[in-house]
């Protein structure tokens, strides 16, 4: 009997060969592991058949019958090694092997089970869980979709939920897409034909309401036919969703580098049309309105949500002959590009231009001077990601989880010395 979850080779017990094997010498002998299997006269190397010394021997192989079940024939591949096999050597019910090893709903008991796995272990079984798939119309693998897999934004989300995923015995496939959401689109459909238990979107929605009501489409499709989905980002999708506050946490950063003493900023504001960038700088707009400060759109320089995007960022700037107090950076791995661009230009930090950024992500660390920043919780948001996506109970609405982000100062935004007061005139 063959079964749709066999996996693994059943390998012959003490070395012999198989039942139903050609005798050594009849020049069809089986490779063995750990070597060439030889026949004929001991100290050959390559299988000899005849006599020893004598050249290459006729081969007459006689016609034979079936092989039974699980054998294999000499010079064929071992049959694999079937959940059939398993209950035989367990002496139970092929439902009862079956129980046991996918952890069904019915209990079975502790000996059914401990001979169970001890045949499993014996026998070298192996589910196959693409056959599982087909047969119950889900696998065991997440798929995650990322924007830049080099940011430690993602990364760091990615590494919380892997974690979750892993206890829980599940595959994670994660792919960076630079395309927006026409590439997550395509994703969630590979995903859908691949038969994914879940996938989780990280990163920002666009501006562009056609391509974000294609991706919806899809994800509905995949949800439709028994898949999961949460997205780590804005509220746009329909489905659960992680939702940082972006412009919350950017009008505290106003907020608190205005209670410092800056008074003029500039913002390096990320790719026109993101989302997350949006928001961001309209928060921080929000924050220095508080304290009557007024943020010049000519101050707000856009580019790649990158190292480099920084960079060329605050080239720009510096091309404009701004020379703000503050340089607010949407994102950190922007805001480590300004640095290195103010630094290029001989301009010390934070004593001629302050920098700001928002993330908090781990490479900060190594960041000279040390980066004011807005953190979120990366990790753990892949976390939350996850188990809401992972979670056995389905909610009739979908789910938002917000999450607030938290103003770091640090010595990056520190304010200016105050200007050495005259000297007094002489009497």
């Amino acid at each position: 009997m063959t079964d749709m979850s066999q996996g693994g080779r059943r390998r012959p017990e003490n070395g012999a060969a198989p039942a139903g094997a050609a005798p050594a010498g009849a020049g069809s002998a089986a490779a063995a592991r750990g070597g060439a299997a030889r026949g004929g006269a001991a100290g050959g190397g390559a299988a000899r058949g005849g006599a020893a010394g004598g050249g290459a021997a006729q081969v007459r192989t006689s016609p034979a019958g079936p092989a039974p079940a699980g054998s294999g024939r000499a010079g064929t591949a071992p049959d694999r090694v079937t959940l059939q096999d398993v209950a035989d050597r367990a002496g139970v019910s092929l439902t009862t092997a079956s129980r046991v090893l996918n952890e069904g709903s019915r209990r079975v008991s502790a000996a059914m089970t401990s001979r169970v796995n001890q045949a499993v272990a014996e026998l070298g079984y192996l589910a196959n869980l693409q056959a599982r798939a087909v047969a119950t119309g889900q696998s065991n693998t997440v798929g995650v979709v990322v924007h830049d897999i080099a940011d430690p934004y993602f990364s760091s989300i990615a590494a919380g939920l892997i974690e979750v995923a892993y206890s829980r015995g599940l595959l994670v496939c994660i792919s960076s897409t630079s395309a927006g959401e026409a590439g997550e689109r395509e994703y969630v459909s590979l995903m859908r034909a691949q038969r994914a238990r879940a996938v989780i979107l990280i990163g920002s929605r666009s501006g562009d309401e056609r391509a974000r009501a294609e991706l919806a489409a899809e994800i509905s499709a995949f949800t439709r036919a028994g898949g999961r989905a949460v997205c780590v980002g804005q509220d746009l999708l329909g489905v659960d969703t992680i939702m940082p506050e972006n412009a919350a946490g950017a009008e505290a950063l106003a907020r608190s580098l205005a209670a410092v003493g800056h008074r003029s900023f500039a913002v390096v504001a990320g790719p026109r049309g993101l989302l997350t960038a949006r928001d961001r700088v309209e928060g921080f707009r929000a924050g220095l309105r508080a304290w009557s400060v007024d943020l010049d759109p000519r101050s707000v320089v856009y580019g790649p949500f990158t190292r480099d995007g920084g960079y060329e960022a605050m080239s720009g700037l510096l091309a404009s002959g701004a020379r703000p107090d503050c340089v607010f950076a949407v994102n950190d791995v922007m805001a480590v590009g300004a640095l290195a661009r103010l630094r290029a230009e001989g301009i010390a930090a934070p004593d001629g231009i302050a920098v700001a950024g928002f993330d908090d992500i781990l490479t900060l660390r190594d960041v000279y001077p040390p980066l004011t920043t807005v953190r979120l919780p990366l990790k753990r948001m892949g976390e939350m990601a996850a188990g809401l996506v992972l979670a056995d109970d389905h909610a009739d609405q979908p789910r938002v989880v917000p999450v607030p982000g938290e103003v770091i100062l640090r010595d990056s935004t520190l304010p200016r010395p105050p200007a050495p007061s005259p000297p007094p005139p002489r009497g």
